[in-house]
């Protein structure tokens, strides 16, 4: 008998208390939405068999709660959702059921209702330790309410990760340095640092636009890169992938391992992505942006990628994690360890036969190594 295929669930919330202004995400202001919001969790928990029709059975490695602010979402919508997930498939006996979390006090005062719904390992969104900073970037909270979210998700939940935001301006070293060091204190096995990107359409676009600030420049993006390497390396935090660092490999997020080692994923929620091979094709789906669209079951989008675009996705996804992705599951590239071989002597790919895999240098010039290879 074949084994079933492992599968994991991206659950998306699009509501947000503010929208911060670095955020091109499918989001909208959390006002007086009650009524959408339980029709929105209906709707979810429908979609989710409408999946299991098609995908059959499968092994639940892992369920994600995204946004959006799902720690604004009601309890018990997201224990619906992880009883009608685990019901429809055949869950693993280590599930991670992960929620995205903002850490102020109003979401923190939840955290014990979203355990008990089943969620397991909280991304806690604390962003920086630094108050003028959080203002910067348009949070609701500051570095004293962190330090509570913190603490209490270290209590309740077995799995705890820390995201933070780099790069800001008039950021040095030193003091990203101190940042990381603050962040260890509070004793997270996962964290999450990301670079600040200026993404078109979003407020800090157009502020960059009005010369309201500059970002900093590559030279200074790559020392602050080596900084965080360096200060999480010693803390005995491995970079697993290149915006992710874990305390062995337990801590790890299984649900991004999905998405980076390119598995199968259902998408559900208003603007949601998902991924299924299904009869030996990789389909992508959809699913609407607008929420009453959602509600309605109407515009969901599907589409069977060709070899070459299954094959793209696997490089610009599988070269973010140290393990790279195998020269078979690119074959329809053409790429082979002889094609790539100025990239392995320019330092920027690993010398293996078997996998691609970006070295540290490679991952400073990530998105520029990939769209030579995918192209």
């Amino acid at each position: 008998m074949t084994e079933a295929l492992p599968l994991g669930v991206y659950v998306h919330w699009p509501y947000c208390a503010r929208i911060c202004p670095y955020c091109d995400f499918n989001v909208v202001r959390d006002r007086g939405r009650a009524e959408e919001q339980e029709a929105l969790a209906r709707a979810i928990v429908a979609d989710l068999h409408r999946h299991r029709e098609e995908t059959g059975p499968r092994r639940l490695v892992s369920i994600f709660f995204g946004g959006g602010t799902p720690s604004l979402m009601d309890p018990a919508f997201a224990a619906a959702i992880v009883d009608t997930a685990a019901e429809l498939w055949t869950p693993e006996p280590n599930l991670e059921v992960s929620l995205e979390a903002n850490p102020t006090d109003a979401e923190t005062a939840r955290f014990s209702a979203f355990a008990a719904a089943g969620v397991n390992r909280l991304s806690l969104g604390v962003q920086s330790l630094d108050d003028e900073a959080l203002k910067f970037l348009g949070r609701n909270h500051d570095a004293s309410a962190a330090r509570r979210a913190a603490e209490t998700a270290a209590r309740l939940f077995p799995r705890a990760s820390l995201d933070l935001i780099y790069a800001r301006p008039g950021q040095t070293p030193d003091a990203w340095a101190a940042e990381l060091e603050a962040a260890l204190a509070l004793g997270p096995e996962h964290l999450s640092p990301y670079q600040l990107t200026i993404e078109k359409g979003t407020a800090f676009d157009r502020a960059v636009g009005r010369g309201s600030f500059t970002p900093p420049d590559p030279d200074l993006g790559a020392e602050l890169f080596e900084t965080t390497q360096a200060v999480l390396e010693a803390a005995g935090f491995h970079a697993y992938e290149v915006s992710n660092h874990a305390r062995g490999d337990a801590a790890r997020s299984r649900h991004n391992l999905v998405y980076w080692q390119g598995e199968d994923y259902v998408g559900v929620g208003p603007g949601a992505h998902g991924r299924l091979t299904l009869g030996g094709a990789r389909l992508a789906t959809t699913a609407p942006r607008k929420i009453a669209g959602y509600i309605e079951g109407a515009g969901f989008e599907r589409e069977v990628l060709t070899p070459r675009e299954a094959a793209e996705e696997r490089v610009l996804l599988g070269l973010r994690i140290d393990d790279g992705v195998g020269f078979g599951e690119v074959a329809a590239l053409g790429l082979t360890r002889e094609r790539v071989g100025h990239l392995i002597a320019a330092g920027l790919l690993a010398d293996d036969p078997e996998r691609l895999r970006a070295t540290r240098a490679g991952r400073l010039v990530l998105d520029r190594l990939t769209l030579e290879l995918a192209t």
